[in-house]
């Protein structure tokens, strides 16, 4: 399967690095760049620690270590225009929802489990499959993209993809 890339996410991928996720409620790549003086705010805002400089510098996140909350402080810690609007609780953070590897270790017959119970939103279940196997499938209604799946993964068999909102019908 051909994907087709932007210069800078090829270039990215060339550095050593995959696609840089942007902190929640961030503006457009351009418009965010434009915007941002990488004064740090957002970083030490971040309770969880997920923020931290890309390969420009431009605050990025990262789910090593955790999860977001969706809390907003990165939001309100910032001083320029590089953010959309947060009200708590309203909108979309970003268009991201979690896929799953070929290294999930569930449908070879481990039972893990772990990121079920990383996920506070519902989004994750086992769906049993012949052979006493299973398979870890996701609910992209309820998934939000947090991540905290992901940081509770132990063999790295979940990633953030990009989709593209849908828009609510007027």
């Amino acid at each position: 399967m051909t994907v087709a890339q932007t210069r800078r996410q090829l270039f990215g991928r060339l550095r050593g690095g995959g696609p840089q996720l942007r902190p929640p409620w961030a503006r457009e790549e351009l418009s965010f760049t434009q915007a941002c003086t990488q004064c740090g705010k957002c970083h030490d805002a971040c309770p969880q620690g997920l923020i931290i400089d890309g390969h420009a510098g431009y605050p990025i996140v990262t789910f090593k270590n955790d999860g977001c909350t969706f809390c907003g402080q990165c939001v309100q810690a910032c001083d320029e225009d590089c953010f959309t609007a947060y009200d708590e609780g309203v909108g979309k953070a970003w268009n991201l929802r979690i896929s799953v590897s070929e290294a999930c270790v569930e449908p070879k017959g481990v039972t893990c489990r772990m990121c079920l119970d990383a996920c506070e939103f519902g989004a994750l279940s086992i769906r049993p499959m012949l052979g006493g196997r299973a398979q870890l499938s996701i609910d992209a209604d309820c998934c939000t993209g947090c991540g905290a799946c992901i940081s509770s993964c132990p063999v790295a068999a979940l990633a953030t993809i990009e989709q593209p909102f849908l828009e609510a019908a007027s």
